[in-house]
């Protein structure tokens, strides 16, 4: 079947599940190339605290976004749906088949589905970062409860609550209208690999473990140096910041290598609770016998056409 004739094809879920060996395997498959969708992948330098595949993992797919910021620029949801819209297009017009892999939730809906994103106006942002360090978030969630009730009971943390501020006075549109339909922008089928509770916790151990001994303090001390302590985004990556505590002299190795493990736990059953909620995902057994086989025959079952999609 020729490349054309394929859906866009996405590997998403938890981390440590195996995504990446599977996006590599489907891509040699298909005739694909990959899109990174891991948004702490696309700093530079943040190799080994994300498990970024290494060349001979890649294993001559050719890999899109990965690499593409400094530790102090910020990550954008917006400028990522175009890169990787584009992205799509160009692996297109090449006669090959786009293989999106991550587990960046918001990111991997920005790519597939249809979703506006509304834009950004850093002069609003700084104004109102500055009414919240100067007043506390009291005071903006108030606001934010009168002009958007509906994002003031979801917003959970002082960036969103800023966000959702930014989106209402530059548009005069509450920031839960833009929330995204699960309605595709091109024929795309989504596979998520199910790993045993019991057995993803002692993965992600094994793998901060892993990290550790590749030398993730060293890492950290490196784009501590080239500003990784400002980095909006990149400061905030699973094991970053807990060793950016060990830099400083807060915490242990030992310490920062556990903390680690439980926020990794966390973020991973958050990950599970967002792509179980798409009834779109194709679930697949990790451990099941044929892994590759079963996530091609479902990808070419999902063929765009009479019989597709």
């Amino acid at each position: 079947m020729s490349a054309e004739a394929l859906p866009v094809v996405a590997v998403v879920g938890a981390t440590g599940t195996g995504k990446t060996a599977l996006g590599v395997e489907l891509a040699l498959r298909l005739g694909g190339e990959v899109v990174n969708a891991d948004s702490m992948q696309f700093y530079r330098g943040m190799d080994i605290g994300t498990a970024k595949a290494t060349a001979e993992e890649r294993r001559g797919v050719p890999h899109h976004l990965l690499d593409v910021l400094d530790v102090t620029e910020e990550a954008s949801v917006a400028g990522f749906q175009q890169q990787a819209r584009t992205c799509f297009a160009q692996i297109r017009a090449r006669g090959r088949v786009p293989v999106l892999v991550g587990g960046s939730g918001l990111y991997v809906r920005a790519a597939l589905d249809v979703l506006e994103l509304p834009g950004t106006d850093p002069r609003i942002r700084a104004r109102l970062e500055r009414e919240l360090a100067a007043e506390g978030p009291g005071a903006l969630r108030e606001r934010l409860l009168r002009v958007d009730p509906e994002s003031a009971a979801r917003v959970r943390d002082d960036r969103r609550l800023v966000r959702a501020l930014e989106v209402w006075e530059l548009t005069g549109r509450p920031f839960a209208s833009f929330m995204p339909r699960r309605e595709y922008v091109a024929p795309t089928v989504q596979l998520a690999l199910d790993v045993d509770r019991a057995e993803l916790h002692a993965r992600l151990a094994r793998r901060v473990e892993a990290m550790v001994a590749a030398g993730l303090e060293a890492e950290v001390r490196e784009l501590a140096g080239r500003g990784l302590r400002a980095g909006r985004t990149a400061s905030r990556a699973l094991g970053y910041g807990q060793f950016l505590d060990v830099v400083d002299g807060r915490a242990s190795a030992a310490d920062a290598a556990e903390a680690t493990v439980v926020a990794t736990r966390q973020f991973a059953r958050r990950q599970l609770t967002w792509f179980r909620a798409d009834p779109r995902v194709h679930w697949l057994d990790a451990a099941g016998p044929g892994l590759a086989d079963r996530a091609v025959q479902l990808v070419q079952r999902s063929r765009p056409g009479p019989d597709g999609p």
